[in-house]
């Protein structure tokens, strides 16, 4: 099996900003109770007609330039969303025809929060196994389309955005673990129940609000914190480290509570766990995405750095990945 490496990065988050001084006015909640339960202070919403191929397509060039290849020596390009432009045809042919990457195969992945980290695990193998050379991964989500803006305990988390990385063989470092799992026997804490076979869009079904996100976050957190820590700690062993070793975690921006007691289980110092919760909230398959990038452009990951990703979503799904940059 060949070594995989992420060689290029790119993010795009839309330029409209909602904080939480904007939903006191939706919804009875205030900024100090958004704050003190999830650590957002804002997030990005989409423009107008702006879907999540337009959120991808931008993010996709920026790792491209990031990384110096052209878009035909992209052989395979994966999208995490839970909100595709539609059900058919995926974000990835989209993304593909608008970049040129006509040697690409394309597909979507739905993981939710995890998706990324998912992606990364299918790509990884893609490349090591030598099917492909060049692959993209992309996180993109519109989470404002499916945001029920009357329910104050969902509206206050979410927002938009995308990012990318370009996967490909490398002669040292790159990818040491990989390690995804789901139970879906859980799969009922977080759906989005309508649009779907089992409830395709009626009247009725958008009248009873079942086209946007149904969450029992009261159960998910310990169910989250718990999680994360197992999946980390898998990663962990899977390449043959302690967490003492990592010099940069990179968790999903669910909420900076759960962030911050996964971190404590662990017992990574605050100062390895890099957070960007509070301008973006969370944008499920976007969040690691975006976080990771950033780290990179901030000069918080550097070469030989060993960093861990790890994330936790609806399905339920985890995940985390080992990489050594």
């Amino acid at each position: 099996m060949k070594k995989v490496g992420i060689i290029g990065v790119g993010e795009y988050l839309p330029e409209k900003i909602l904080t939480n001084a904007d939903l006191e006015k939706m919804v009875d909640t205030s900024d100090e109770w958004i704050i003190t339960r999830t650590g957002i202070k804002q997030r990005r919403l989409v423009a107008k007609n702006e879907a999540a191929s337009d959120l991808a397509i931008k993010a996709a060039k920026s790792a491209l330039q990031d990384a110096g290849l052209d878009p035909e020596e992209i052989e395979l390009i994966i999208v995490a969303t839970i909100t595709p432009d539609m059900q058919f045809p995926s974000v990835a042919c989209f993304v593909q025809n608008a970049i040129g990457a006509k040697n690409a195969a394309c597909f979507d992945i739905s993981a939710a929060c995890a998706g990324f980290i998912y992606a990364i695990g299918i790509a990884n193998q893609f490349v090591a196994g030598g099917a492909y050379k060049n692959a993209l991964v992309i996180g993109a989500e519109v989470l404002s389309s499916i945001t029920d803006w009357k329910d104050r305990s969902t509206c206050v988390l979410f927002g938009d955005g995308a990012a990318a990385a370009v996967l490909t063989e490398v002669s040292s470092a790159g990818i040491l673990s990989v390690y995804l799992g789901s139970d879906g026997s859980l799969s009922d804490l977080l759906m989005l129940p309508g649009g779907g076979s089992r409830h395709p869009a009626t009247a009725k079904t958008i009248e009873e609000g079942l086209h946007t996100i149904k969450m029992r976050g009261n159960e998910l957190f310990k169910i989250a914190v718990n999680t994360m820590t197992r999946a980390a700690q898998t990663a962990l062993d899977k390449a043959g480290l302690k967490y003492q070793d990592i010099d940069v975690v990179i968790p999903h921006q669910a909420n900076a509570r759960i962030i911050t007691a996964v971190g404590k289980k662990l017992g990574i110092p605050e100062e390895k766990i890099y957070l960007n919760i509070e301008k973006y909230g969370n944008m499920s398959s976007a969040s690691t995405a975006t976080a990771l990038c950033e780290a990179v452009k901030e000069g918080k990951i550097k070469k030989g750095d060993l960093v861990l990703l790890v994330a936790f979503g609806a399905g339920l799904v985890w995940g985390a990945c080992v990489i050594k940059w």
